[in-house]
């Protein structure tokens, strides 16, 4: 179709046909631009209505989108809003940490971050003087100093109280801003510090920060507890608050008793390797976790955890291990008499023993009495290789696979040339280091019928498979001895005996080392094995002191029976009930009745 603005107004044939007819000109004119404008009209027309349309299905579609939003609101459960993080890469949210009955061990907290914009500080020395009669930490003239430097960002804390949060609020500076974020709240205090371990901020935003773990099962198990996929499911660990704060609260008093320079115990289940209780004293509060040692002896630090990062030689608690190997491997029966003749040479080198047993005493004597030179005659039974294997097979040589980052730190220390002289002093736990969570393991695995235990913090539903490293009737005569030394006059922890409750353990106390070589005359590490009850092992409790010292009667005593086993008795006496234990006394005048009554 020609466009009509392509028409001429005036088109010539037409003019001189309309001429020759006598017509007007002009008429053909005024038709044609008639005829233009109506096009155009009617082109402007559907242009418009076409842009109605539009304009209406736009319309509609918007409203039919807001009715639909407006739908599925009304029939969603209500929830409480949430502000929106400025930087979604923070994860800003951390799982609960709860013991075996779900109590809290860790947990969060909101609260603020307090920051500013030194530029719109109206009086910043009026500022800085309020900020540090509010925060001790803080100076005002650092304070000032900073807000003069040009910066136009800076932290002030990384939390704050809800009290602190007000009075900054009461300076009315607009500089002052508060941020939201989440902070680690340990509500026990320094209650199983050092199995938490602590947390800290990770990377910050303005309205977030994340919490990383440092030490402990915080460390370890970091990456779980920030996993968004948990929905708030809280860690459950195998630790017992109530038995935990029981066992702490006896330590320290232990501790301070035995003038100890340190105390630290392990209770565990003996079949499933659940850690019921573990404590290192001194300890700390995790929501003020201290600064770590830069030099100097770590030990000494607080954050040291002597449970599993204290590797010692733990002494005649070893002489166990060697009389089970020879019993296992059918060298001696517990009636064998061994040679305790001394003292006992080799390649120079003199074992003796802490007091004088006689020419001869029995495999079972040996250990009820800690004879040095009888244990030391059965290693050489035993021999150098087989002794290292056997030692092995229990954990004794490397570090635990345990739910603590400190654990890595807890590497068995022995010699690389095991000769025999090493064989013997070894076999009464001199020569060899471990800490104090593989002597608890080790003892588990000799008396709950001989299969291995592996330590852990995580709850268990069943008793662990280890594989058999003694047979059921080598470790029945073990829980025969261990009870013996606890319950015969002759034994070397007779201290535990507790009404109704049957002990069994064994002591050792092992010459302290001196950092400049050898050993000190005056200092040892005192620890005491125990299992309770000793007729049917449920847990084993292991209680080290170190450098104890007590006057008894005159007399300065240092070793394990007179320090660290009346300690261990009493944390039994008080936790045996919170395990569910029932004491086994009878009383003395039923049992006569019974007793008349059969006859």
């Amino acid at each position: 179709m020609t466009d009509p603005r392509r028409i001429a107004l005036r088109p010539l044939a037409r003019i001189l046909d309309a001429r020759q007819k006598g017509e007007n000109p002009d008429a053909i004119e005024r038709e044609n631009l008639r005829l233009r404008h109506e096009q155009q009209r009617d082109r402007l027309r559907l242009r418009a209505e076409s842009r109605l349309l539009v304009l209406a299905i736009c319309f509609f579609a918007a409203f039919t989108a807001v009715g639909v939003k407006m739908t599925a609101l009304a029939s969603s459960e209500p929830e409480e809003p949430r502000g929106a993080v400025s930087d979604t890469t923070i994860i800003s949210t951390r799982a609960d940490i709860v013991d075996r009955q779900g109590r809290v061990l860790a947990t969060n907290l909101v609260t603020n971050a307090l920051y500013v914009h030194p530029h719109e500080l109206i009086d910043p020395a009026a500022a800085a003087a309020g900020l540090a009669a509010i925060f001790d930490d803080l100076d005002e003239e650092t304070l000032l100093r900073r807000f003069s430097s040009g910066s136009r960002f800076m932290w002030i804390r990384g939390s704050i109280s809800p009290e602190q949060q007000q009075l900054v609020h009461d300076l009315g500076e607009p500089g002052l801003l508060f941020g939201p974020r989440e902070m680690r709240l340990y509500p026990n205090g320094a209650v199983a510090s050092h199995v938490l371990g602590g947390s800290r901020f990770g990377e910050q935003a303005v309205n977030a920060a994340e919490i990383i773990g440092v030490a402990g099962v915080e460390a370890h198990f970091d990456e779980e507890l920030r996993d968004p996929a948990r929905n708030g499911e809280a860690l459950e660990l195998s630790l017992d608050l109530t038995i935990q704060a029981a066992v702490e609260e006896v330590l320290a008093g232990g501790m301070t008793i035995m003038n100890a320079q340190g105390a630290s115990a392990v209770l565990m289940d003996a079949h499933t390797g659940e850690v019921i209780s573990l404590a290192s004293l001194p300890d700390f509060d995790p929501n003020a976790r201290p600064r770590p040692l830069l030099e100097g002896d770590p030990s000494q630090s607080p954050l040291y955890n002597r449970a599993i990062q204290g590797v010692y030689e733990l002494g005649s608690t070893y002489k166990l291990f060697t009389v089970a190997q020879a019993l296992e491997e059918g060298l001696v029966t517990t009636e064998t008499m061994v040679d305790t003749q001394g003292p006992l040479r080799m390649a120079g080198f003199s074992i003796n023993d802490f007091h004088d047993y006689g020419p001869r005493l029995s495999v079972r004597d040996v250990l009820v009495q800690s004879s040095n030179i009888g244990t030391a005659r059965l290693a050489q039974m035993i021999g150098p290789e087989r002794q290292q294997q056997f030692l092995g097979r229990l954990g004794l040589l490397e570090a635990l696979d345990f739910e603590m980052i400190e654990s890595r730190q807890g590497r068995p220390l022995y010699p690389s040339n095991w000769g025999q002289l090493s064989t013997m002093t070894i076999s009464y736990g001199h020569g060899i280091s471990a800490t104090q969570l593989h002597l608890a393991a080790a003892y588990a695995t000799m008396v709950n019928g001989g299969t291995l235990v592996r330590p852990t913090l995580q709850r268990q539903a069943e008793p662990q498979l280890g594989e058999r490293v003694i047979s059921e009737e080598t470790s029945l005569a073990l829980r025969e001895m261990l009870r013996a030394v606890v319950a015969e006059e002759e034994g070397t922890a007779n201290l535990a005996e507790i009404a109704g409750y049957e002990v069994g353990g064994k002591t050792g106390s092992a010459d302290k080392p001196n950092p400049n070589g050898g050993y000190y005359e005056d200092r040892v590490i005192a620890t005491f094995a125990s299992i309770f009850p000793s007729n049917d092992p449920q847990y084993v409790l292991v209680v080290t002191l170190d450098e104890p010292s007590i006057s008894v009667l005159g007399e300065t005593r240092r070793t394990a029976g007179w320090t660290a086993v009346p300690v261990a008795a009493e944390v039994i006496r008080r936790v045996a009930p919170l395990l569910g234990l029932r004491p086994q006394t009878v009383d003395p005048e039923l049992a006569y009745s019974l007793s008349s009554a059969s006859q």
